[in-house]
Parts: C-alpha cells; structure tokens; sequence
C-alpha cells in the first residue's frame, strides 16, 4: 500500500500540492472575494447583489457575503459580515433594501434579513419554524415569500444530499432515531413576511409539501406541490395556486409524460404564468421546454425556444419573458413576447457560461440586458452583463486562476457517432505537448444533466492538477444530457447502463483513433451517475487502467430501498426490484463485478442520501473479492460529493494519486 493509502495523507507532496493550489485560488485569510453566486440586478440596472466567497481559513464550506457592485465601475462595497453565512440577496422593487438569508444567529438555520441600503442597517425578522430556502419580493414590495423547509428535511443532491440537523431540546444523546413515515419536521411550507407589522405566517396547507413558489400577482402564489414531503414525491408534483390569505390552493397544470416542473415564473399582475416542463434526475435539475399558462382561461401554451433547455425564466413585465438555457455548446439568453409570440434571441456563447449547476441570470430593462456570474474552463468566475446583445466583463474574482489554466493547452469540442449513429457531444481539455496523452473521462452526474465550461476552482482543483501533469481530460456529453432536447434527455430512461454505455466507450475509440488518447492509459471517474457509470464501465471493458467512482449507485436494489430518491431508481430503470433477473439486476455493477480487472478507489460520503455510503462500500467489497485491487475513502462529515475543506483537498491528493500511480506519464 503507498502512502496513499493511509489515513491521514496531510504531510505527502500531492495533499500539499492541492493544499497550495486552493490557497492559491482563494487567497484565503485575505479578505478578497473568490467566487461568486446568486447575483441579483437592482430595479435601475446600476448595481447588482450577489454572494461572495470570503475565505478566512481552507476549512468548511466556504462562508459567503453579501456583496453590492457597481455595473459601471466595478466598484464593490462588502454590506454584510456573518458571522457564518450570509447568501441569496434580492433587491426591494423600489430598490431601497435588500432581503437575504442568514445563519448568523444558529448556524444551518437560515431566516430572513433586511438591509437599508441608504443606512447600510440590517434588520432580522421573526423566526419561522424551519429554515428559509429561497425568498421572493411580492411585486408591490409589501410582502416576501419564504420557502421553508423543517428541521430534518433533506436537501437536494445538488446542494449536497444529506439531511438538515433537527432542532431539539436537551434529549439525551442515547435516545434512538426512529421513523414512521408520517414525520411533520420534513414538511416544506409556503410563509409570507408582512413588512408593515413585522409579522410572519405559514400562508399554505398543512397538507401541501411545497417544492419551490413564487408571487402570482400580490395575492395569490403559484406552487410546485407534492401530497407528502419525501422526496420522491417530487418527481410527479404538480403546479398549483394558492391564495395567501386563505391558504386555499387549485391545481394549475401538471406535467406530462412522466416529467418534472420546475422554475415558475408569474408576470407581475399575475395573467400569465411560466413554468419548465422537463425530463429530470434530480430536484433543481430542471432544463426543458417552456409552458405558458394564461391564468383566466387555464390555457397551456408549449413555446418553441428554437431548440434552448429552458434553465431560467424572470418575467421583466406582464408582456416580456427574460430566459436562459442551453443549446449544445451554447449558453443562451432569450426574450419571449407573450403578445406577439415571438421568441428573440439576445446572446449565446460557446465559450462563456454562467456559475452554478445551469443558466442563469437577472434581468434589468425590458430589451433582455441583463448581469450574470460568467466563468469557463480557463476564466475565474466574474461579474458580466450582457447590453444590447454584446458581453462585457465587470469585475473579475481572478486571484491567480489564469496562471494556473496556462498548463491547460486548449479547450476542445468534440462529437463522434455512437454505435446507433446518434451524435455525441463532449468538451476535451488538452495538456501541453504532443499526443497520445493519457486520458481521464469525467462522467458527469444526473444522468439527466450535461458538462458546460466551468471554472476548475470551485471543487474540480484535481483536473488542473491531471492537466499540469500532462494528462488530457474529457467531459462526455451522452444520451441523456440536457441542451439536447427532450427527445435526447429521455433516451437514457429505462436504459440507464445500457445504450449510455457505448456512447462513453465510443468516444474513447474516436480519440484514440485520432492519436488524442493513448490506449493503455484510460482512466475514468465521475459523481452521482458518473460514479455508477465508472463502476459500472468497469465491470463492462477491461480497457481501463484505472477508476475512481464517486458518490455512486452500485446496487440497484438498495439503492432504491436506502436511497432518498426511490421514484427516481424507478424511472430510469423502468422496471421494479421484484422483478427477479430484471434490470435491477441487470444494471447492479455488483453484479458484474467478477468481471473487472481495473485498480479502483471508491470514494464517498458518510452522510449521503442521495447514494448512501453503502452503495460505495457494497462495490469495494465485491472487487476484493474477486481479486480486483480496491481501495475504499469514506468522508465522515460529507454527504453527495466532496464539498468541504479540507476534505476536498484531500480527495484532489488521492484521485490524483490514483490515476498516477496506475496510468504513469511514462510506460
């Protein structure tokens, strides 16, 4: 066993190496703003909010701020100071304060806040029985909706998937845990902040789990409800609306075809309401197709957004729809007129993109200008806004990215034909020198999600650290990926580890036929999905010289009984685990496991669960016992992925120890 296999790797050259990377692109203890996330533009289109990366030490998730720029300057002014975290900031219609949440007074319990940008004072406000996760302005800027979730209810796989800490009285620590299925605290609810009495109440049913609201109208909120909170349940929850004064709800529309809803959007008055219909994996996974709801009538009109996944939608008035999504390559802003039908394309770029899982941005004007967190493979993270069609950077949050994407040599897009002919896209990032390199395929998670340019900083240090060593690294784009349509998202349902195989494995050909690949040196690695697909390639091709499975499903079986997002396993399966030899079966990558050769590091989280740690520790077992060298990394204080500090650190150290040890740049 080398030194990676040790515990505690803290003192080997690859931990300080990452140790001194993300030191490098934090800065931390320096007061200065790394990153980037939830920018909001001001009513006037002057200034924008957003939150902030501060970082004091290379410890935790890293803590944010709210931050206030200048569009014309650049200028930033640091409003609040924590402590913990202070984040989703929104400007007041009027555009005189603005509302955001804060863990400050009990961290991981988020409430409300307001700031006086004239006085620079901020107010806390009436505690409400959960923790707030997301916040809207009522359009005459007399009330804010809160979305509530209760202590104890578990948080997306993209934030993280693992269960919130309950708030509870001074029991003692030897008292069991116990479920029944009918627990109150993991209820999400729709409250409503009065500003005039400083006065804060639940305004949806107990019997509604609400997803995600928005203001329709002053009155009336449109909601995504589920009948229970289990977040399987999402997965067939439909739009409905509520009145906030009686707290009695209609449905809306639901969606169809075995799809999800997600991103309601109501133009101010009220008359019409947006929502994204799409093929999804995972909640706030969400890139589809548009439908326009006029609220009189009821009626459901599909908008043609010229093949775009609509990712975001913020109606700037009762005629004018702002989106963002993507098309391919493309990262798109658009304009829908809901008069005249039309949908105008603003901006697009193959280069740029926006911060966060898909596009988004906040509008000011009505001509589609609008501000945004822009960032790519070889770009920090910066405040961009896009005028009259054309970008422009703002302030960048560079503190020495662009030195270190130097060793990436180009950034590449690539396609080839899988083995039914079905176009496959990927981006490739090369390293200096002359090919055949040795490669690592990053599989990305969902499967129903999609790689676009993003910055390396943010969790991703270990592919800068592969690319400076001379290795080439490929993001795939299979079956499945958003920015292709529906028709192309829904192809991997039902089929997960079966047509979505070849797609990965051709790509592999077509790269070392063009002398971009060396054979003898592929590697994989991937998270969520990703993770199940390099355990599951694995077991399929023994060309792999190395894998480094994260976070993954390798037994579909208990996957769907431990997992929290049963209905999904379902879905893309299209099958069920009584069914003896089915695809349950079928797909397990424990299953197959006799049949792998390859080295694997099978990493994961304690706390995950969304693909519970025994997922990772079935797969491990199962390659030692079929002679097959394994090594299994479980972070304790972890949950979906490798987030915090120093955790990630570490995880960057021993991946990239991995594929080293077993794919050395020289053979």
């Amino acid at each position: 066993m080398n030194e990676y296999g040790q515990a505690d790797i803290r003192e080997t050259v690859l931990f300080v190496e990452a140790e001194g990377l993300y030191t490098t692109l934090r800065r931390p203890g320096t007061g200065q703003i790394s990153d980037a996330a939830e920018v909001c533009a001001s009513p006037d289109g002057q200034r924008a909010v957003f939150a902030g990366t501060l970082m004091d030490t290379l410890e935790g998730t890293p803590p944010t701020r709210i931050c206030q720029v200048n569009l014309s300057s650049g200028d930033i002014r640091i409003l609040t100071f924590g402590p913990n975290t202070d984040r989703l900031p929104k400007y007041s219609p009027d555009g005189q304060h603005v509302a955001f949440l804060s863990d400050r007074r009990k961290k991981g319990d988020s409430q409300l806040y307001l700031l006086d940008l004239a006085t620079g004072a901020t107010k806390s406000t009436p505690s409400v029985a959960g923790w707030v996760e997301y916040l809207h302005w009522s359009p005459d800027g007399k009330r804010i909706l809160l979305g509530v979730a209760g202590h104890g209810a578990d948080i997306a796989s993209v934030q993280g998937g693992v269960t919130t800490k309950r708030v509870t009285g001074a029991e003692p620590s030897w008292l069991p845990a116990v479920e029944t299925g009918k627990e109150t605290y993991l209820w999400r609810r729709a409250w409503v902040y009065e500003l005039a009495s400083d006065h804060v109440r639940q305004a949806s049913q107990t019997t509604s789990n609400i997803w995600e609201a928005v203001w329709c109208g002053n009155e009336s909120v449109a909601a995504v409800i589920s009948p229970g909170p289990g977040e399987g349940l999402w997965y067939s929850a439909g739009l409905h609306l509520i009145d906030v004064q009686t707290s009695q709800s209609r449905a809306v529309c639901t969606a169809q075809n075995q799809r999800q809803l997600g991103w309601p959007a109501a133009s101010p008055s009220g008359r019409h309401l947006a929502i994204v219909e799409a093929s999804c994996s995972d909640r706030w996974f969400v890139a589809g197709d548009l439908r326009l709801i006029e609220m009189s009538s009821g009626e459901v009109q599909r908008v043609d957004t010229r093949g775009v996944d609509v990712t975001c939608t913020e109606w700037r008035s009762d005629r004018l729809l702002l989106l963002a999504g993507h098309r391919g390559f493309e990262t798109v802003v658009g304009l829908y007129d809901a008069t005249s039908g039309e949908f105008t394309e603003v901006w697009s770029s193959p280069d740029m993109t926006t911060a966060g899982v898909y596009a988004s941005v906040s509008g000011f004007k009505d001509s589609g200008d609008c501000v945004l967190v822009a960032e790519s493979f070889v770009r920090a993270p910066e405040i961009g806004v896009i005028r009259q069609g054309e970008y422009g950077s703002v302030r960048s949050f560079d503190l020495g990215y662009a030195d270190q994407a130097r060793a990436i040599e180009s950034v590449e897009r690539v396609t080839w034909k899988a083995p039914d002919g079905l176009e496959i896209q990927g981006w490739m990032l090369l390293p200096k020198g002359k090919g055949p390199h040795p490669l690592i395929m990053n599989i990305h998670g969902g499967p129903v999600w999609h790689w676009h340019p993003f910055w390396l900083g943010r969790r991703s240090a270990f592919v800068l650290m592969l690319v400076k060593r001379g290795y080439a690294v490929l993001f795939p784009n299979p079956r499945g990926s958003s920015g292709r349509g529906q028709d192309f998202a829904r192809r991997v349902l039902g089929d997960v580890g079966g047509a979505d195989t070849q797609d990965y494995l051709s790509g592999l050909d077509h790269l070392v036929k063009l002398g971009v690949a060396d054979p003898r040196r592929l590697g994989v690695t991937g998270v969520s999905y990703g993770g199940f697909m390099a355990s599951w390639l694995v077991t399929q091709d023994t060309r792999f010289a190395a894998a480094v499975p994260v976070a993954p499903v390798t037994n579909q079986v208990t996957a769907r009984l431990i997992g929290n997002i049963p209905h999904y396993v379902d879905l893309s399966l299209a099958d069920t685990y009584l069914n003896p030899g089915g695809k349950y079966f079928q797909r397990s990558p424990i299953m197959h496991a006799h049949k792998a050769k390859t080295p694997t590091l099978n990493i994961c989280g304690a706390l995950d669960r969304c693909t519970p740690p025994e997922e990772a520790v079935q797969f491990h077992n199962a390659l030692l016992q079929n002679g097959v060298k394994s090594m299994l990394v479980i972070y304790p204080e972890e949950g979906h992925g490798v987030r915090k500090l120093p955790a990630a650190i570490d995880y960057a150290a021993r991946l990239v120890g991995w594929f080293h040890e077993h794919m050395p740049l020289t053979m």
